[in-house]
């Protein structure tokens, strides 16, 4: 992962197989935008091999990596952890969704009016773009994605998030420059945690007090 154009194209088709299957188990439609996780970040890796292939730059594959790294991922995660949550778990689950809106729109905003680049930096890549206060829109940024995993009531998200929180540190630690591109494959791997969750969901959501052969 992220080690070159071979290893991000593989390791996208891989993950995008766990996400077509991941998918194909869906059992309740609110599940949908998290078993839908893998099948995205399995076409960031893919993306990212394109933009090996370019020798970085400011090209489109590059611009295109960076959409789905910033502005998409903090909105995506925490929504799809609302949308499978129960009604009952819901509004903890707004502010990581109401910090991933906020921080989506800094970084949009950035895309669309400063240039991103790529750098081949050894074995990984380095993506630059001109963002303000970066100690708070990171801040943001985490507490969408892995705040709300951590939110979640199912043991298995909750462990994806220590998971993703956990690669966040060591990738912040280890390849500073490179943050994103590393974070966003170790992510890539950590969803195939996904695969389990989707085919251990029930069929429907039990309402409370509500006995079976009863309305």
């Amino acid at each position: 992962m992220c080690w070159s154009a071979t290893a991000d194209l593989w390791a996208g088709l891989g993950i995008g197989a766990v996400g077509v299957a991941s998918l194909a188990s869906v059992r309740r439609p609110g599940d949908v935008p998290l078993a839908a996780l893998p099948l995205l970040l399995g076409a960031h890796q893919i993306v990212e091999a394109a933009v090996w292939h370019a020798g970085g730059g400011t090209g489109p594959a590059t611009l295109a990596w960076a959409v789905i790294a910033l502005p998409l991922l903090p909105v995506w995660v925490p929504l799809g952890v609302l949308t499978a949550a129960r009604p009952a778990d819901r509004p903890r689950l707004l502010v990581p969704l109401a910090a991933g809106l906020a921080t989506a729109a800094v970084l949009a905003y950035r895309l669309v009016t400063r240039p991103v680049s790529a750098g081949i930096r050894g074995h990984t890549l380095g993506y630059a773009v001109d963002l303000p206060y970066v100690p708070v829109v990171l801040a943001g940024y985490l507490l969408a994605t892995v705040g709300a995993l951590l939110l979640a009531r199912d043991p298995i998200l909750r462990a994806l998030g220590l998971l993703t929180g956990a690669g966040a540190l060591v990738c912040a630690l280890l390849w500073r420059t490179e943050f994103v591109s590393t974070w966003c494959a170790l992510a890539a791997v950590a969803s195939l945690l996904l695969l389990a969750w989707v085919r251990g969901r029930p069929r429907s959501v039990p309402v409370r007090g509500s006995e079976p052969g009863r309305p």
